[in-house]
Protein backbone atom coordinates (compact mmCIF):
# COMPACT_ATOMS: atom_id res chain seq x y z
CA UNK A 1 0.00 0.00 0.00
CA UNK A 2 1.30 3.50 -0.85
CA UNK A 3 2.24 6.06 1.77
CA UNK A 4 -0.18 8.80 2.66
CA UNK A 5 -0.45 11.38 5.45
CA UNK A 6 -3.42 12.79 7.32
CA UNK A 7 -2.87 16.51 6.96
CA UNK A 8 -6.33 18.04 7.13
CA UNK A 9 -9.28 18.08 9.44
CA UNK A 10 -11.62 19.03 6.66
CA UNK A 11 -14.51 20.62 8.52
CA UNK A 12 -12.94 22.04 11.67
CA UNK A 13 -13.76 25.67 12.26
CA UNK A 14 -15.89 26.02 9.14
CA UNK A 15 -19.35 27.52 9.27
CA UNK A 16 -20.97 25.83 6.24
CA UNK A 17 -23.74 27.40 4.22
CA UNK A 18 -27.13 26.53 5.62
CA UNK A 19 -25.68 25.28 8.93
CA UNK A 20 -25.33 28.42 10.95
CA UNK A 21 -23.01 30.37 8.66
CA UNK A 22 -23.26 34.03 9.70
CA UNK A 23 -24.42 36.49 7.08
CA UNK A 24 -21.67 38.92 6.18
CA UNK A 25 -22.41 42.56 6.96
CA UNK A 26 -19.28 43.72 5.13
CA UNK A 27 -19.50 45.42 1.75
CA UNK A 28 -17.40 44.19 -1.20
CA UNK A 29 -13.95 45.72 -0.89
CA UNK A 30 -14.39 46.59 2.79
CA UNK A 31 -11.47 45.36 4.88
CA UNK A 32 -11.87 41.95 6.47
CA UNK A 33 -9.84 42.11 9.69
CA UNK A 34 -8.80 39.09 11.71
CA UNK A 35 -8.58 38.89 15.50
CA UNK A 36 -5.26 40.76 15.37
CA UNK A 37 -6.58 43.49 13.03
CA UNK A 38 -4.75 42.08 9.98
CA UNK A 39 -6.53 42.56 6.64
CA UNK A 40 -7.01 39.84 4.02
CA UNK A 41 -4.93 40.87 1.00
CA UNK A 42 -3.03 37.88 -0.41
CA UNK A 43 -4.27 34.45 -1.51
CA UNK A 44 -1.80 31.66 -2.33
CA UNK A 45 -3.40 29.03 -4.56
CA UNK A 46 -1.80 25.59 -4.83
CA UNK A 47 -2.80 24.07 -8.17
CA UNK A 48 -1.05 20.71 -7.72
CA UNK A 49 0.51 18.70 -4.90
CA UNK A 50 3.02 17.16 -7.32
CA UNK A 51 6.57 18.31 -7.95
CA UNK A 52 9.39 17.05 -10.15
CA UNK A 53 12.02 18.05 -7.53
CA UNK A 54 12.64 16.35 -4.20
CA UNK A 55 14.22 19.16 -2.18
CA UNK A 56 14.98 17.99 1.34
CA UNK A 57 13.36 21.04 2.99
CA UNK A 58 10.05 20.46 1.20
CA UNK A 59 9.56 16.99 -0.32
CA UNK A 60 12.37 14.71 0.89
CA UNK A 61 12.72 11.67 -1.34
CA UNK A 62 12.69 9.23 1.55
CA UNK A 63 9.10 10.32 2.26
CA UNK A 64 7.82 11.34 -1.16
CA UNK A 65 9.10 8.32 -3.03
CA UNK A 66 7.63 6.29 -5.90
CA UNK A 67 5.10 4.76 -3.50
CA UNK A 68 3.71 8.08 -2.27
CA UNK A 69 0.03 8.60 -3.03
CA UNK A 70 -0.78 12.03 -4.42
CA UNK A 71 -4.27 13.48 -4.73
CA UNK A 72 -6.46 12.01 -7.49
CA UNK A 73 -7.57 14.35 -10.26
CA UNK A 74 -11.16 14.28 -9.02
CA UNK A 75 -10.07 15.80 -5.69
CA UNK A 76 -8.37 18.80 -7.28
CA UNK A 77 -10.28 22.03 -7.67
CA UNK A 78 -11.11 22.63 -11.31
CA UNK A 79 -10.01 25.85 -12.99
CA UNK A 80 -13.62 27.03 -12.83
CA UNK A 81 -13.82 26.30 -9.11
CA UNK A 82 -10.51 28.07 -8.44
CA UNK A 83 -11.66 31.10 -10.41
CA UNK A 84 -14.97 31.24 -8.58
CA UNK A 85 -13.30 31.15 -5.19
CA UNK A 86 -10.71 33.71 -6.29
CA UNK A 87 -13.55 36.02 -7.36
CA UNK A 88 -15.13 35.72 -3.90
CA UNK A 89 -11.77 36.40 -2.24
CA UNK A 90 -11.26 39.46 -4.46
CA UNK A 91 -14.57 40.83 -3.24
CA UNK A 92 -13.34 40.16 0.32
CA UNK A 93 -10.27 42.34 -0.11
CA UNK A 94 -7.66 40.10 -1.74
CA UNK A 95 -5.49 42.04 -4.17
CA UNK A 96 -2.81 39.47 -4.94
CA UNK A 97 -3.09 35.90 -6.20
CA UNK A 98 -0.03 33.64 -6.25
CA UNK A 99 -0.15 30.30 -8.05
CA UNK A 100 1.98 27.69 -6.33
CA UNK A 101 2.30 23.93 -5.87
CA UNK A 102 4.06 21.57 -5.74
CA UNK A 103 5.37 22.74 -9.06
CA UNK A 104 2.45 24.67 -10.62
CA UNK A 105 3.68 24.27 -14.19
CA UNK A 106 3.01 20.54 -13.89
CA UNK A 107 -0.72 21.34 -13.93
CA UNK A 108 -1.87 20.77 -17.50
CA UNK A 109 -3.00 23.86 -19.43
CA UNK A 110 -2.19 26.18 -16.53
CA UNK A 111 -2.18 29.13 -18.91
CA UNK A 112 -5.95 28.72 -19.25
CA UNK A 113 -6.35 29.23 -15.51
CA UNK A 114 -4.04 32.25 -15.70
CA UNK A 115 -6.26 33.74 -18.41
CA UNK A 116 -9.38 33.17 -16.30
CA UNK A 117 -7.84 34.72 -13.19
CA UNK A 118 -6.40 37.65 -15.13
CA UNK A 119 -9.96 38.64 -16.08
CA UNK A 120 -10.98 39.09 -12.43
CA UNK A 121 -11.31 42.57 -10.99
CA UNK A 122 -11.32 44.19 -7.57
CA UNK A 123 -14.50 45.95 -6.38
CA UNK A 124 -12.90 49.19 -7.59
CA UNK A 125 -12.44 47.70 -11.07
CA UNK A 126 -8.68 47.19 -11.02
CA UNK A 127 -6.80 44.00 -11.97
CA UNK A 128 -5.40 41.64 -9.39
CA UNK A 129 -1.66 41.18 -8.98
CA UNK A 130 -1.37 37.71 -10.52
CA UNK A 131 1.92 35.94 -9.81
CA UNK A 132 3.46 32.47 -9.92
CA UNK A 133 6.22 30.66 -8.03
CA UNK A 134 8.10 27.91 -9.90
CA UNK A 135 11.21 25.80 -9.56
CA UNK A 136 12.03 26.97 -13.10
CA UNK A 137 12.32 23.51 -14.62
CA UNK A 138 9.55 24.09 -17.18
CA UNK A 139 9.70 27.86 -17.36
CA UNK A 140 11.75 28.11 -20.56
CA UNK A 141 8.93 26.53 -22.54
CA UNK A 142 6.06 28.20 -20.68
CA UNK A 143 7.14 31.79 -19.94
CA UNK A 144 5.90 33.42 -23.15
CA UNK A 145 2.48 31.72 -23.11
CA UNK A 146 1.99 32.60 -19.43
CA UNK A 147 2.78 36.24 -20.12
CA UNK A 148 0.34 36.28 -23.04
CA UNK A 149 -2.34 34.78 -20.79
CA UNK A 150 -2.04 37.65 -18.33
CA UNK A 151 0.46 36.53 -15.67
CA UNK A 152 2.12 39.62 -14.24
CA UNK A 153 5.12 38.37 -12.23
CA UNK A 154 7.24 35.24 -11.72
CA UNK A 155 9.30 33.99 -8.80
CA UNK A 156 11.85 31.21 -9.33
CA UNK A 157 13.37 29.00 -6.63
CA UNK A 158 17.14 28.49 -6.97
CA UNK A 159 19.15 27.24 -3.99
CA UNK A 160 22.66 27.16 -5.45
CA UNK A 161 24.68 28.30 -8.44
CA UNK A 162 27.18 25.45 -8.18
CA UNK A 163 25.75 22.65 -10.28
CA UNK A 164 26.79 19.82 -7.98
CA UNK A 165 25.31 21.54 -4.93
CA UNK A 166 22.10 22.29 -6.81
CA UNK A 167 21.72 18.74 -8.10
CA UNK A 168 22.23 17.47 -4.56
CA UNK A 169 19.55 19.81 -3.19
CA UNK A 170 16.88 19.10 -5.80
CA UNK A 171 17.77 15.38 -5.50
CA UNK A 172 16.63 14.55 -9.05
CA UNK A 173 19.89 15.50 -10.80
CA UNK A 174 18.39 18.61 -12.43
CA UNK A 175 20.99 21.01 -13.83
CA UNK A 176 21.26 24.58 -12.62
CA UNK A 177 21.77 25.77 -16.20
CA UNK A 178 18.24 24.70 -17.09
CA UNK A 179 16.81 26.88 -14.32
CA UNK A 180 18.93 29.78 -15.52
CA UNK A 181 17.49 29.22 -19.00
CA UNK A 182 14.02 29.49 -17.49
CA UNK A 183 14.92 32.77 -15.79
CA UNK A 184 16.29 34.10 -19.09
CA UNK A 185 13.07 33.09 -20.86
CA UNK A 186 10.99 34.86 -18.22
CA UNK A 187 13.02 38.04 -18.63
CA UNK A 188 12.69 37.82 -22.42
CA UNK A 189 8.92 37.37 -22.07
CA UNK A 190 8.66 40.63 -20.13
CA UNK A 191 8.58 39.48 -16.51
CA UNK A 192 11.58 41.49 -15.34
CA UNK A 193 12.42 41.88 -12.59
CA UNK A 194 12.21 38.16 -11.84
CA UNK A 195 12.43 37.29 -8.16
CA UNK A 196 14.73 34.39 -7.30
CA UNK A 197 14.34 32.70 -3.92
CA UNK A 198 17.18 30.86 -2.20
CA UNK A 199 16.35 28.79 0.90
CA UNK A 200 19.51 28.87 3.01
CA UNK A 201 20.32 25.76 5.05
CA UNK A 202 23.45 25.99 7.17
CA UNK A 203 26.05 23.42 6.22
CA UNK A 204 24.24 22.52 3.00
CA UNK A 205 24.24 25.54 0.70
CA UNK A 206 25.22 28.56 2.79
CA UNK A 207 28.51 28.70 0.88
CA UNK A 208 26.43 29.60 -2.18
CA UNK A 209 25.15 32.95 -0.85
CA UNK A 210 27.85 35.19 -2.29
CA UNK A 211 28.50 33.14 -5.47
CA UNK A 212 24.79 33.13 -6.34
CA UNK A 213 24.46 36.88 -5.84
CA UNK A 214 27.52 37.52 -7.98
CA UNK A 215 26.54 35.07 -10.73
CA UNK A 216 22.96 36.26 -11.12
CA UNK A 217 24.01 39.89 -11.39
CA UNK A 218 26.78 39.06 -13.85
CA UNK A 219 24.32 37.16 -16.05
CA UNK A 220 21.09 39.15 -15.69
CA UNK A 221 22.04 42.50 -14.18
CA UNK A 222 19.21 44.11 -12.25
CA UNK A 223 16.55 42.11 -14.11
CA UNK A 224 16.70 39.68 -11.16
CA UNK A 225 15.97 40.34 -7.48
CA UNK A 226 17.50 37.71 -5.19
CA UNK A 227 15.89 36.83 -1.88
CA UNK A 228 17.39 34.70 0.88
CA UNK A 229 14.93 32.72 3.02
CA UNK A 230 15.73 31.20 6.39
CA UNK A 231 15.20 27.43 6.49
CA UNK A 232 11.75 27.01 8.06
CA UNK A 233 10.02 24.29 10.06
CA UNK A 234 7.18 23.91 7.57
CA UNK A 235 5.43 20.55 7.62
CA UNK A 236 6.58 17.51 9.57
CA UNK A 237 8.88 15.66 7.18
CA UNK A 238 11.85 17.93 6.46
CA UNK A 239 13.84 17.19 9.61
CA UNK A 240 14.01 20.85 10.64
CA UNK A 241 16.45 21.80 13.38
CA UNK A 242 17.23 25.25 14.69
CA UNK A 243 20.92 24.46 14.24
CA UNK A 244 20.33 24.33 10.46
CA UNK A 245 19.06 27.92 10.35
CA UNK A 246 21.48 30.60 9.23
CA UNK A 247 20.03 33.89 10.55
CA UNK A 248 19.43 36.61 8.00
CA UNK A 249 21.83 38.91 9.85
CA UNK A 250 24.60 36.42 9.07
CA UNK A 251 23.50 36.26 5.43
CA UNK A 252 23.71 40.04 5.29
CA UNK A 253 27.19 40.00 6.80
CA UNK A 254 28.38 37.62 4.08
CA UNK A 255 26.82 39.73 1.35
CA UNK A 256 28.77 42.73 2.59
CA UNK A 257 31.85 40.91 1.30
CA UNK A 258 30.64 42.01 -2.14
CA UNK A 259 30.26 45.65 -1.10
CA UNK A 260 28.27 48.16 0.97
CA UNK A 261 24.49 47.80 1.11
CA UNK A 262 21.76 50.35 1.74
CA UNK A 263 18.41 49.42 3.32
CA UNK A 264 15.32 50.07 1.20
CA UNK A 265 11.78 50.84 2.40
CA UNK A 266 8.98 48.31 2.10
CA UNK A 267 6.97 48.57 -1.11
CA UNK A 268 3.66 47.09 0.13
CA UNK A 269 1.97 46.35 3.44
CA UNK A 270 2.76 42.90 4.75
CA UNK A 271 5.94 42.55 2.71
CA UNK A 272 7.89 39.57 4.04
CA UNK A 273 11.36 40.53 2.79
CA UNK A 274 13.56 43.27 4.15
CA UNK A 275 15.05 44.86 1.06
CA UNK A 276 18.62 46.03 0.48
CA UNK A 277 20.57 47.39 -2.48
CA UNK A 278 24.24 47.19 -3.28
CA UNK A 279 25.63 50.70 -3.52
CA UNK A 280 28.03 49.88 -6.34
CA UNK A 281 25.75 48.28 -8.92
CA UNK A 282 22.16 48.77 -7.72
CA UNK A 283 21.53 45.04 -7.33
CA UNK A 284 18.58 44.45 -4.99
CA UNK A 285 18.44 41.60 -2.49
CA UNK A 286 15.87 40.66 0.13
CA UNK A 287 16.04 38.81 3.44
CA UNK A 288 13.10 36.74 4.68
CA UNK A 289 13.63 36.13 8.40
CA UNK A 290 10.63 34.00 9.27
CA UNK A 291 12.50 32.13 12.01
CA UNK A 292 14.64 34.79 13.71
CA UNK A 293 12.45 37.88 13.11
CA UNK A 294 8.83 36.78 12.88
CA UNK A 295 6.53 39.00 10.82
CA UNK A 296 3.25 37.46 11.97
CA UNK A 297 1.98 40.88 13.05
CA UNK A 298 1.61 42.00 9.44
CA UNK A 299 0.71 38.68 7.80
CA UNK A 300 -2.21 39.22 5.42
CA UNK A 301 -2.05 35.87 3.58
CA UNK A 302 -4.42 32.94 3.27
CA UNK A 303 -3.69 29.72 1.41
CA UNK A 304 -5.99 27.57 -0.71
CA UNK A 305 -4.83 23.98 -1.09
CA UNK A 306 -4.99 21.88 -4.22
CA UNK A 307 -8.21 20.24 -3.03
CA UNK A 308 -9.89 23.37 -1.73
CA UNK A 309 -8.90 23.53 1.93
CA UNK A 310 -8.38 27.05 3.27
CA UNK A 311 -5.35 27.46 5.52
CA UNK A 312 -4.88 30.62 7.54
CA UNK A 313 -1.20 30.05 8.36
CA UNK A 314 1.74 28.42 6.58
CA UNK A 315 2.35 26.41 9.76
CA UNK A 316 -1.26 25.29 10.25
CA UNK A 317 -2.21 21.74 11.18
CA UNK A 318 -5.71 21.83 9.70
CA UNK A 319 -7.69 23.49 6.94
CA UNK A 320 -11.28 24.52 6.30
CA UNK A 321 -13.18 22.83 3.50
CA UNK A 322 -14.28 25.38 0.89
CA UNK A 323 -14.54 22.69 -1.76
CA UNK A 324 -17.48 21.18 0.13
CA UNK A 325 -19.30 24.50 -0.13
CA UNK A 326 -18.51 24.92 -3.82
CA UNK A 327 -19.57 21.40 -4.74
CA UNK A 328 -22.45 21.35 -2.27
CA UNK A 329 -24.38 24.11 -4.04
CA UNK A 330 -23.57 27.09 -1.81
CA UNK A 331 -23.95 30.45 -3.52
CA UNK A 332 -21.21 33.09 -3.55
CA UNK A 333 -22.79 35.00 -0.66
CA UNK A 334 -22.70 31.91 1.57
CA UNK A 335 -19.08 31.18 0.65
CA UNK A 336 -18.16 34.81 1.33
CA UNK A 337 -19.88 34.64 4.73
CA UNK A 338 -17.89 31.53 5.66
CA UNK A 339 -14.63 33.19 4.59
CA UNK A 340 -15.51 36.28 6.65
CA UNK A 341 -16.31 34.08 9.64
CA UNK A 342 -13.02 32.19 9.40
CA UNK A 343 -10.87 35.26 8.84
CA UNK A 344 -12.53 37.18 11.69
CA UNK A 345 -11.54 34.40 14.10
CA UNK A 346 -7.97 34.08 12.84
CA UNK A 347 -5.33 34.63 15.52
CA UNK A 348 -2.48 32.55 14.02
CA UNK A 349 1.02 33.70 14.92
CA UNK A 350 3.07 30.52 14.92
CA UNK A 351 6.42 32.12 14.08
CA UNK A 352 6.08 34.74 16.80
CA UNK A 353 5.30 32.07 19.40
CA UNK A 354 8.12 29.88 18.16
CA UNK A 355 10.56 32.78 18.19
CA UNK A 356 9.55 33.86 21.67
CA UNK A 357 10.10 30.35 22.99
CA UNK A 358 12.87 29.02 20.73
CA UNK A 359 13.61 26.16 20.75
CA UNK A 360 9.91 25.67 20.09
CA UNK A 361 8.15 23.17 22.35
CA UNK A 362 5.52 21.66 20.06
CA UNK A 363 3.76 19.71 22.80
CA UNK A 364 3.52 22.74 25.06
CA UNK A 365 1.74 24.65 22.30
CA UNK A 366 -0.58 21.83 21.34
CA UNK A 367 1.18 21.58 18.00
CA UNK A 368 -0.19 18.88 15.69
CA UNK A 369 1.25 17.45 12.50
CA UNK A 370 1.58 20.51 10.27
CA UNK A 371 0.52 20.68 6.67
CA UNK A 372 3.29 20.02 4.14
CA UNK A 373 4.55 22.89 2.00
CA UNK A 374 4.00 21.11 -1.31
CA UNK A 375 0.29 20.91 -0.47
CA UNK A 376 -0.32 24.62 0.13
CA UNK A 377 2.70 26.33 -1.42
CA UNK A 378 5.29 28.54 0.25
Amino acid sequence: MGKTFAITDLRRGLAPAGVGAPASDLRPGQDRLDAMARPLRDLRISVTDRCNFRCSYCMPKEVFDSQHVFLPQSSLLSFEEITRLARVFAQAGVRKLRLTGGEPLLRKNLERLVEMLAALRTPAGGPLDLTLTSNGSLLARKAAVLKAAGLRRVTVSLDAIDDSVFRHMNDVDFAVEDVLAGIAAAIAAGFAPVKVNMVVKKGTNDDQIVPLARALHARFGNAVVLRFIEFMDVGSTNGWRLDDVLPSRDVLARLREIGPLTALPATVDGETARRWRFDANGQEIGLVSSVTEAFCGSCNRARLSTDGQLYLCLFASHGHDLRALVRGGADDAAIAASIDHLWAGRDDRYSALRTAATPFDAKAHGDERRVEMHYIGG
